[in-house]
């Protein structure tokens, strides 16, 4: 069969939605100033999938930093690639300080969290070394994981009976191999807003030979005494090896960095392929980040509004009647059961009738018959805008109770001449 024809008839379980929902339930178009409250479709909406954490994206010593690195740098200095010529001190200051921030040796700037997770995992290991990672681990491990040219085990979500179990078997198969073990997590898991189980994990260092790779995005910044992530919630983050994080969260940017040994570090430069091959991080953001990371460092009432926040909308989502999981983290899912088509009624009706805009989140992302609404709170938010969205959820919750939104959807398939298969 000819390949795009075979495309044509399978456009993936997401792809089959793109008449029906592109522009509005997927690639939404939002509009204004990047905050609480935003444009969509020419209505304001008070606006909770931005993953900027701290509010930093506004913040006017960030965007006075960024103009004035802008103005001075431009966007394509430095030239090339680091090792080619994109070294700048600049570079290397930040990445001292991310080291010190998150407590290791040494650290390493990449151009983008996703691709740099590709190449980190795969820089890492050889085809004799076993890879051990959490169920519901990022499509970026996942996509890491595909790379690896050896074996690999997954363990159920952040269960340490099944952890042990498939750890057991991964060193076996290393050990015949001559090869090691490579176990990756996630300090907090997007999704969910679950923190992984970090600290048991480390326990099992003391019993099994493995090491341990840590993928923070949405701890980092967030999450302990200083913001240093799961990990230092955890106490143990000298306990991981390679940490990992991205600057798409609570810095407000783009690009990432590793930390851990500064012997491993400095290997792993030299072999990460989406770094020696790409270009240099622009200078607009490493300065930028600078700026980032002070504020993150200095101003600890900033954190501490988004606590204040998370409290508040979570706690009232669950008084009522929300289930909000096992989230311990600013990630806040709310579950409801339902179809992909039930959600988008559902949505699409919190945008036009109570100007509410949240991410939806389908199968294959999420188990099939689910529907989860994540909520991301900053330190943006006012405390108006979170109770205007808990009147709106209330409101929600009536309906859902009375099956509206199933009758709702049925309907509209049956008029509309509609079928989705959950492929």
């Amino acid at each position: 069969m000819d390949i795009f024809e075979r495309l044509k008839q399978n456009p993936g379980p997401l792809g089959q939605f793109a008449d029906y929902g592109e522009g509005y339930f997927v690639f939404p178009k939002l509009e204004g100033k990047i905050g609480p409250r935003m444009k969509f479709q020419g209505k304001e909406v008070v606006f909770w999938s931005a993953n900027d954490y701290l509010g930093l994206c506004n913040h006017p010593e960030v965007l006075a930093t960024d103009a004035k690195a802008a103005a001075e740098y431009g966007m394509f200095y430095p030239m090339g690639a680091r090792a080619m010529s994109g070294e700048t001190e600049y570079h290397q200051q930040l990445e001292r300080e991310l080291a010190s921030f998150v407590g290791k040796e040494a650290a390493y700037l990449l151009n983008f969290g996703y691709q740099g997770m590709l190449s980190t995992i795969d820089a890492l290991v050889s085809r004799h070394d076993v890879i051990l990672y959490d169920s519901d681990a990022h499509a970026c491990i996942i996509d890491g994981v595909r790379l690896h040219m050896g074996k690999s085990f997954t363990f159920s979500h952040n269960n340490m009976e099944s952890f042990e179990k498939n750890l057991q078997r991964a060193t076996k198969v290393a050990q015949e191999q001559g090869g090691g073990v490579l176990v990756i997590t996630e300090g907090v898991f997007g999704m969910r807003g679950e923190q992984g189980k970090l600290k048991e994990i480390c326990e099992f260092k003391s019993k099994y030979d493995f090491r341990l790779l840590v993928d923070d995005a949405h701890g980092f910044g967030t999450l302990g005494e200083t913001g240093a992530g799961a990990g230092e919630e955890q106490g143990c983050q000298d306990k991981i090896d390679v940490y990992f994080s991205t600057f798409a969260k609570s810095m407000a940017g783009f690009g990432a960095f590793i930390a851990g040994d500064k012997e491993i570090i400095r290997i792993l430069k030299y072999n990460l392929r989406s770094q020696v091959f790409a270009k240099s991080l622009t200078m607009p953001m490493v300065i930028g980040g600078l700026k980032r990371l002070e504020l993150l460092r200095t101003r600890p009432e900033i954190k501490a509004k988004l606590w204040a926040n998370v409290h508040k909308l979570q706690n009232g989502l669950r008084e009522r009647g929300f289930n909000l999981g096992y989230t311990n983290t600013c990630v806040t899912p709310v579950f409801i059961e339902g179809t992909p088509v039930e959600a988008t009624l559902l949505v699409k009706e919190l945008r036009e009738e109570y100007g509410i805009f949240t991410s939806v989140v389908v199968y294959p992302v999420i188990p099939k018959g689910m529907i989860l609404l994540r909520l991301i709170p900053t330190a943006s938010h006012t405390d108006a805008e979170i109770d205007e969205t808990l009147a709106a959820f209330g409101a929600l919750s009536e309906k859902l109770a009375s099956g509206y939104y199933k009758d709702l959807a049925a309907k509209y398939l049956e008029e509309n001449h509609l079928e989705f298969k959950e492929i």
